[in-house]
């Protein structure tokens, strides 16, 4: 972890979603990262106010055309937001942001790694999950993974093109299932509505097979799918959570 701040120059800046952004950052010093760390951001007003927060990468080491010297980040706007308004819809590429990290040694997937993976995201939460998910398609891993993702609409969902395709990857494939909460695309074999112990429990991969696995999202989501988790009987130190948030929290 490098606990430095470091000037980091935008290179790239792609649509997600109309609330959502992906920003690529280029780190003088940087040497890769894991795929699941955060780093924090910071940015000065002119009267010498800062606001930190902690953003997740998003992107893997070497896939994608990522360089080692290189990140990103999918940052979604939050209306009462100070920061999140400025990366989504003012940043542009040739700007600079202050950055601090990559952070976290916890919440990480590694490409030696071997055992079978249950990704679980709420909204947002795909990100640092979507790390994992190029990283595990980079590398070639041969480790089962799978992804369960909550989202409100077919069109709040991230990366949703990407995700087809590496469903679809046949040296390392990504098992992707949704559950919409407001509207099901036409045709969904199940209707809208909000995720059940009953429909985790069929979706992700059986105890019996010892998963671990990877849970992010707003609290209330994590502390109650984790909760079906444990109930479920999946082992509770198999578990890995991360919170929307950081340092200020993230907005």
């Amino acid at each position: 972890m490098s606990t430095v701040w470091r000037v980091a120059d935008v290179v790239d800046v792609r649509a997600e979603t109309p609330s959502a952004r992906t920003i690529r950052l280029r780190i003088p010093g940087l040497h890769g990262h894991l795929a699941g760390q955060h780093v924090d951001v910071r940015l000065t007003a002119p009267d010498g106010y800062q606001a930190v927060r902690s953003y997740s990468i998003a992107s893997a080491t070497g896939a994608n055309g990522v360089a080692e010297d290189e990140l990103e980040l999918t940052v979604e706007e939050l209306p009462d937001g100070e920061v999140s308004p400025y990366l989504v819809h003012g940043l542009m590429v040739g700007g600079q942001l202050e950055v601090r990290g990559p952070v976290g040694g916890w919440f990480v997937w590694r490409p030696t790694d071997t055992g079978p993976v249950q990704l679980i995201a709420g909204g947002s939460g795909v990100v640092p999950l979507m790390s994992m998910a190029r990283a595990h398609a980079a590398s070639g891993s041969a480790a089962p993974f799978r992804l369960l993702y909550s989202v409100r609409t077919p069109e709040s969902g991230f990366y949703r093109g990407e995700l087809e395709h590496l469903s679809r990857d046949a040296a390392a494939p990504l098992s992707v299932d949704y559950v919409y909460t407001r509207t099901a695309p036409a045709g969904a074999a199940t209707p809208p509505g909000r995720l059940t112990a009953d429909a985790l429990s069929a979706a992700v991969v059986p105890a019996a097979e010892s998963p671990t696995f990877y849970l992010c999202g707003a609290t209330p989501f994590v502390e109650t799918v984790s909760g079906w988790l444990v109930d479920a009987g999946h082992a509770p130190e198999r578990i890995r959570t991360e919170r929307y948030g950081g340092i200020g929290g993230a907005s």
